[in-house]
Parts: C-alpha cells; structure tokens; sequence
C-alpha cells in the first residue's frame, strides 16, 4: 500500500465542521460518545487538531475499534473522514441501509486523512461510524473524525439488551472461541473473562487466546451503545486442549497441484518420476466409489490403452517415495467431478474408512484430500446450524475423517477443494433454508468447521464459478485479482452465514488456506493469468497492490496456491509452476 492509497481529498475544515453531526469528534471529552476497545485511551501528543487525540492498541485477536452510532436521514448523502497515524488504520460507515463503506491506510507516524462517502437507504435512522487498527500492527492514532451530512430526527437511543445464547464453539490449546445471539441496537459487546474485560468485538463472536491450556476460564459478554453498556450475560465456561495442534509438515508457501492418475483428460500422462520438483503437494485423481451411497472407494490407475506411457504399480510407488524423501507430499483426492461420494449410512461411513485407509497403506501415501463435487453434499431440511449438523451424509463424512486422522496420527495431511458455491455462496444462503436455495448451498462449511483444528489446507476452487457476493456485499467475478482476494478474504475474516450476524463461520488461520485455480485456460472457466494471481496474493499476504476489494486484513502468512493440474500446466508449457514458483519462493 502507498500513501497515496491511504489519502483522499482533504475536507476545507470550516465547511465540514460546520455540518459535522459525530460527537466528540476531537476526543476532547476522552470517550465520551464512543465505543472503544479496552486499550483505547485519549492522549495528548501526538494530536492533530485541539487537545486530545484517540490511542489505541490491537491486542490478541482484538483490532482495538472504537465505533459510534450517530443518527442519520433516509436517502442523504453523507461524507466520513478522520486524521490518523500508525502502521494501518481503517475507518468505515455500518448500517448504511445500502452498502456498508470503509477504507484504509498506511500513515505511519504523521497523520494523514482518510476519507469515504456513503448514501443513506430510504429506511435509514442511524449508522454506525468506527475507527480500528488490525491485529498485531501496533498503536494508532485518530483525531478529528468528520461525519458530514444532515442530522437525524431527535429521539434517545436505548441500552441494548443482555445478549443471549452465550456459548463455546470451538477451543484450541491455547484459545476459546465463543459467539452469541446478536442485541439489537447494540454497537459493541464486551468480553469479559473471569471477571476482566479482554476485548471489545462489534460482532457476535470472540476468540480469546494466550490461554493455558487446560485450564477453565470463566467468560461473560454485555452489550454497548452510546446509551451505556447491558448488564452481563450468564457466565459459561471454556476450556482450552490439551491436545497439541498437528505439526507443520509443509513448507512456508506451497504449490499444490493435481495429477492425473487416474486418465489421461486430453492433456497426456505424466509419470510420478515425471512430475517436477516445483510442486509440494501432488493430490493422486482421483479415487472413485463403486456406487454413489456405497463409501467404497477404489483407485485405479489410468490403463495403458489411454495412458500408453503409464507406469507398473511397482515403479509408481518407487516414485512416490522418492518424492516423499524430497520433501513432498502424495496425497490420494476422493471425488472429483465424476466422483459422487454420499455417506448416507453409517455402513457406507466404515467401508469409505476402510477402503481409504487400504488406498494409503497400498502406496505409502502421506494423507487425503476431499474433492466433493456435485452432489455429494447437500443439506437436508431442517439442518440450518453449521456448527451442529444433522445430514447423514454430512455427519459420517466428518465422522470418518476423524477415524481416518486418528489411525494415521498428527502427520496425516488433510487437505479440501470444495467449489465456492459450497463455501462462500454460504455467506448468503445455506441450504433450503434461505429461500428456498438449493440445499447444496454452504453444504461444505459443517466439514470444514468441525474438522478444522485437523485441516492442513483448504484450497477453495476459485473457478467454474458463477458471481459470488464477498464481504463487502458485491458479487465477484472469476477471472480477475478481486475475486480471489474477496473470496479468500471470507475464509480469514470470517463471515455471518446466510447472513445471520449471530451465525458466523469463524475465520480459519492464512497458513491453512491456499488459492485455488486452473493451470491453464482449457483447464477450468476462470482461468487468471499469471500477473493477476499474483496481484491478488500480493493484495493479501502484504498489503500491497490492491484493487477495488479492500480485504479486512493483511495475511502474511496465506500458505500458497493449488491448481488443476499438474498435467494441464505441462500441456501449457508450465507457465503455472514456472510463474509462481518463483513468485512464492521470493516472498518473505
């Protein structure tokens, strides 16, 4: 990001103080009229204007928010800026009635304006105006934040309610995660753990960490607007594990890819001994039921009448585990396109178990990927909680991973390549219970969330997609930087599903997520040439080279990219493999 990013047309401050309707707007009355995270506090130097200027420092999984709801007209145009300073700093409008707005900067240790506009819906009464850091940049600044526009009719706002429905949903060895039914009116929540107060979210959901785990931590959340805080929530208790996460078996940035293992697809076999040494993780395509319910998957390599220069079994092991002994990892991928797998059975659950485990131990082979497609995962009427689902099919396919991770131990790799439309599509509807949408629709998110403490990668399908609406509440498409940045935006922010604020698929972590796209044009629909891949990871893993979609973060450490296939990208003269393996190899 270059300052010019960060900086829009400053405001003539006699015009925009004249009609400036924010309270407090200088600080000079501390917080007073603010929301803020538990480390913000007024300070005197460095200001940019009068005597006092916010401070605030991003701590644990907190991005240190001080927000404010200001009452607004319907269907009015309205102006947002603020004078910060700090390493990123974001200012954004909520509740708009149109489209939420925000924008971002890299000041740095002199203050500079950042500045957005919005219009009001024709419902409109009040929106929400915030200033945040992000996680782990250091302290930041604001001062003299600017809401221009006509003032709301008058009318006192409220306390919001005690938030309901407080609850754990997912722990690691040093973390508790916990969500709650949002209060309405309510700006902000207030965690507090064992009595203190840890953080400040503006959503329905919290991580805390730096825990120790095994021991038990008392949590409690109140609600918070201009009106004052709620009384506290109920107390539940959280427990972070024991059990260690699996251990890092893979490089800092990865090159996934696909081989075709199994048929030849137009682009030519390549022998095992063949595949070249720029990829990290070969996934073996495809293993394949007998039967869509039955769970016994067979995998059979490609025969010699369509792969004339195929291998002997013997050989092919050979080469896996020459491959192994670089370094790399083969992993057997069920699916695919023609793969339809439906664990509708506990019978069928075992037999996948068993006929997977026999595929891994036949070749040696260092874990699994899930390549469902299709039909495989579809929800059935009713199943509407992600975190606890009640689809046969869905539930004994997390069930037998889970056997499957156990027998192995913590070096099996488990990886997925869902579509977007079981993913992402998510963040809109979520089954037939939106709608009427499909009932495919988000299917893959119960898999991912319970299984992700034991996910090595998701690498998201970034093609054969149709628009796809990201964060910011516009439709993506395939093909250019945008829709890759905003489509794995949503898997490391996190995001309210069928947009239920109550109801948010927690973000999972950049090293377990990679990006998925096709090698080459005849590969997939939305093939993005190499210049645009790289823009979008450099959008997210640094910050820099952005496009229209601002993502919520910065991600150093997104673990890298995955493609179909390793077979299309030699067919297309490696442009894939050449590109980025050099691109990944000189990041940081």
């Amino acid at each position: 990001m270059t300052a010019a990013l960060a900086l829009g047309v400053v405001v003539p401050a006699t015009a925009a103080l004249a009609a400036n309707i924010a309270a407090n707007p200088g600080f000079e009355s501390g917080l007073s009229g603010w929301t803020c995270a538990s480390t913000a506090k007024t300070v005197t130097s460095p200001v940019h204007g009068g005597a006092s200027a916010l401070e605030a420092t991003p701590a644990g999984s907190d991005y240190a928010r001080c927000s404010q709801t200001v009452r607004v007209k319907p269907s009015s145009s309205y102006s947002l800026s603020a004078w910060v300073r700090g390493s990123y700093v974001f200012l954004g409008a909520l509740g708009t009635g149109t489209t939420d707005v925000s924008t971002w900067g890299t000041p740095g240790s002199a203050y500079a304006q950042l500045t957005t506009s919005f219009t009001t819906g024709s419902a409109t009464t009040s929106v929400t105006v915030y200033v945040n850091g992000w996680y782990g940049t250091g302290t930041y600044n604001a001062d003299d934040i600017v809401l221009d526009g006509p003032a709301g009719d008058g009318g006192g706002t409220q306390v919001p309610a005690v938030p309901a429905g407080l609850a754990v949903t997912g722990t690691t060895a040093s973390s508790v995660s916990l969500s709650w039914s949002a209060s309405t009116g309510a700006t902000a929540y207030n965690v507090y753990r064992d009595g203190t107060k840890i953080g400040t979210p503006t959503g329905a959901t919290y991580t805390a960490s730096g825990l120790t785990s095994g021991t038990a931590y008392r949590f409690a959340v109140s609600a918070s607007n201009t009106a004052g805080e709620s009384a506290r929530s109920a107390e539940v208790t959280g427990t972070p594990s024991t059990t260690p996460p699996p251990p890092n078996t893979l490089p800092k940035r990865v090159l996934v890819g696909y081989l075709h293992a199994s048929f030849a697809n137009g682009s030519g076999y390549i022998r095992m001994s063949d595949v070249p040494n720029a990829w990290d993780v070969i996934d073996l395509a495809f293993g394949e039921p007998t039967s869509v319910t039955s769970g016994d998957i067979r995998f059979n390599r490609c025969p010699s009448g369509e792969c004339p220069n195929v291998e002997s079994d013997a050989d092919f092991t050979a080469a896996i585990r020459a491959k192994q002994a670089a370094g790399k990892k083969v992993l057997i991928s069920i699916g695919g396109q023609n793969g339809q797998v439906q664990l509708t059975t506990t019978a069928a659950r075992d037999t996948f178990v068993r006929s997977v485990g026999a595929i891994i131990d036949k070749y040696g082979l260092d874990g699994l990927d899930i390549d469902f497609e299709g039909h495989s995962l579809s929800l059935n009427a009713g199943d509407t909680d992600f975190r606890n689902p009640t689809t046969p099919a869905v539930v004994n396919l997390i069930s037998a991973i889970r056997t499957l991770k156990a027998k192995y131990g913590t070096k099996f790799v488990l990886t997925m390549a869902p579509e977007t439309f079981f993913v992402q599509l998510g963040y809109q509807f979520y089954g037939s219970g939106t709608g009427g949408a499909d009932p495919r629709s988000g299917a893959y998110l119960p898999v991912i969330h319970a299984l992700r403490n034991d996910l090595t990668l998701l690498h998201v399908q970034d093609y054969n997609s149709g628009p796809i609406m990201g964060l910011d509440n516009q439709y993506h498409t395939m093909g250019a930087a945008d829709f890759h940045v905003a489509m794995t935006d949503m898997l490391l922010t996190g995001f309210p599903v069928r947009g239920n604020a109550a109801d948010v698929f927690p973000a999972l972590r950049p090293d377990q997520v990679a990006i998925g796209l096709p090698a080459a044009p005849y590969a997939g629909n939305g093939f993005t040439a190499v210049a645009e891949v790289q823009k979008a990871f450099d959008c997210l893993a640094k910050g820099t080279n952005c496009g229209p979609y601002r993502p919520r973060g910065v991600y150093p450490s997104l673990r890298g990219l995955m493609t179909w296939s390793i077979n299309w990208d030699r067919y297309n003269g490696s442009e894939f493999s050449l590109n980025h393996r050099a691109y990944l190899n000189a990041l940081p």
